[in-house]
């Protein structure tokens, strides 16, 4: 965009890399950032998740006597940060090609080859790919999202599976990086198909999968309720752990759709519509394990099609897992259980409720007898097809008054912090920024500073900010050129335009449009977390376990 050269950066490390450093924990990382004065600066990321500047960082331990020699697995991670910063799927997906191909990617570091290579020359290829999983899956999650699965999610799926047979053909429609793909089932053996709309993670999944071991695997890249890559497969196992509140699902293409087998799902209910999705590509007598917000299972935007899973008998299990399951937040998910009946006289009359919400989230995974409960498919057809299964287990074993201050707390701690998130904005000059010089992403493009990613355009140039980019990207007057009559948004290439500005002046409103960024991600947590305090309260004063205090 401009002739200004971008000021030299070196990697950058999270709080948490520093405590592995120092081999502290990130208490003492952040105690240190408020104790000492001449503790580095944040050189990056939000007000939520700073980043440091290495080489600042390796030099206070050093004064301080706190550091230790850093591995090279460290060096490796840390080198990817430096050059991929926020985009580390792309890194990872280039580590992950290197290996694999023994070729080099345009673009990836000497020195990121030099430190793959010799931690793959003593610990493997495989290792060295699962363990930059492991540490990615770790970076988002402490960063606060649930677009990762966490290991205990994959724990309790590998849990319900059960043994799988060496021929059965298994499918996640969602795949990410292919944590949950690759984890079920034996390594070898199984057929394994996924899809997933993020072309970085559906490369990574595929080179991952054959750094690993695992044959028979293909992964196909684009958005499975939009552009089925599998629509004549039928698998004996369906693993999920779906997008969550997301409502522009592709509703309005896909009224007619025939995977709809128990109703059209709302815009608000994009979360049956991948179950819907997923159930349309299990085998007779096959399976679907879906990871599901708890709130789907009492929202009345969903009842029809709950009643419709119930009353066919495809349902067999809600399954409440532990608090502290998720990646981000302390709330409890559900775990679904469907299967295809191979006959209309195959399917099943009960619902078995297993509800672990009170269970430690990294023991036993079997519930207590007392937290059990086989439910008649007609008692469950009321007028609200609640699926929750504490509501349908005994209930003498719940603590409403425990589990709502539990909650309550944690409502208040998240509100606190989404408030620390909102950048500080002054008022601007007059009109809209667009309005001045503006250079359009087709130019950007064919200048060889922005790729088309997936699904917004990223900045492949140290000219050009990607948070400054995709903010600008997102306001009013592009989104308006994207948005067609019908409200269907499909980026506009062609017209959207940015603002000219200097790298510096980049990097100031791509910082702000990030924090917002982060902000929006929070607050559909706590608005999650909203609902369902609100609802054990009413479940709470309706049954007698809690009263108003006087």
């Amino acid at each position: 965009m401009t002739d200004t050269p971008a000021p030299p950066v070196g990697p950058l490390v999270t709080g948490s890399e520093i405590a592995r450093l120092a081999g502290v924990t990130r208490a003492a990382v952040s105690n240190w950032r408020r104790r000492y004065d001449d503790f580095p600066a944040p050189a990056g990321g939000g007000v939520s998740s700073p980043l440091f500047d290495l080489t600042e960082v390796q030099a206070w331990l050093d004064g301080q006597r706190k550091g230790h020699d850093v591995s090279v697995d460290v060096r490796l991670w840390q080198a990817l940060r430096g050059v991929y910063g926020d985009d580390m799927l792309e890194g990872l997906a280039d580590v992950a090609r290197l290996l694999a191909e023994r070729r080099t990617p345009a673009g990836l570091p000497a020195d990121v080859v030099r430190l793959a290579l010799e931690l793959a020359g003593s610990s493997g290829p495989a290792e060295v790919v699962s363990a930059l999983a492991e540490r990615f899956t770790d970076s988002v999650r402490r960063a606060g999202s649930d677009h990762v699965t966490s290991p205990r999610i994959v724990r309790a799926v590998r849990h319900f599976a059960g043994e799988v047979p060496s021929d059965a053909t298994l499918f996640d429609p969602a795949c990410g990086i292919g944590t949950l793909l690759l984890a079920v089932g034996p390594e070898r053996g199984p057929t394994r198909r996924g899809q997933e709309s993020d072309a970085r993670s559906a490369r990574f999944a595929q080179l991952r999968a054959g750094l690993t071991g695992r044959t028979g695997v293909d992964v196909a890249t684009g958005d499975s309720l939009r552009d089925d890559r599998w629509a004549e497969l039928r698998a004996d196992l369906v693993v999920c752990d779906p997008p969550v509140g997301e409502p522009d699902w592709g509703r309005e293409d896909l009224l007619l759709d025939s995977r709809w087998e128990f109703g059209i799902p709302s815009r608000a209910e994009g979360e049956l519509a991948w179950l819907q999705h997923a159930y349309a590509h299990t085998a007779p007598g096959g399976r679907v394990l879906m990871v599901m917000p708890a709130s789907v299972a009492y929202r009345k935007a969903g009842r029809r099609i709950r009643a419709e899973l119930v009353r066919r008998g495809a349902l067999t299990q809600v399954t409440a897992l532990p608090s502290g399951t998720a990646a981000s937040h302390a709330l409890p998910v559900h775990l679904w259980h469907l299967r295809r009946p191979r006959t209309p006289d195959d399917a099943v009359t009960v619902v078995r409720m297993a509800d672990l919400t009170a269970d430690d989230p990294d023991g036993p995974l079997e519930p207590d007898p007392g937290r059990l409960a086989e439910v008649a498919l007609i008692d469950l057809l009321d007028d609200s097809v609640d699926l929750t299964p504490g509501r349908h287990v005994a209930e003498p074993h719940r603590d409403y008054a425990v589990e709502y201050q539990a909650l309550r707390s944690e409502l208040t701690e998240q509100v606190r912090l989404l408030a620390e998130l909102l950048p500080v904005l002054a008022a601007g000059e007059g009109p809209s920024s667009l309005d001045g010089p503006a250079v359009s992403v087709a130019d950007l493009a064919r200048a060889g500073l922005v790729e088309y990613g997936d699904p917004e355009p990223v900045s492949v140039s140290e000219q050009l900010d990607t948070d400054y980019l995709q903010g600008f990207l997102r306001g009013a007057a592009n989104t308006r050129r994207s948005t067609s009559t019908s409200g269907t948004f499909r980026f506009d290439g062609k017209g959207a335009r940015i603002p000219q500005m200097d790298i510096t002046g980049q990097r100031r409103y791509g910082a702000a449009f990030r924090a917002l960024q982060e902000f929006e991600e929070r607050s559909r947590r706590v608005a999650e977390l909203s609902r369902e305090v609100a609802g054990l309260g009413r479940d709470g004063l309706g049954n007698g376990a809690l009263k108003p205090e006087s």
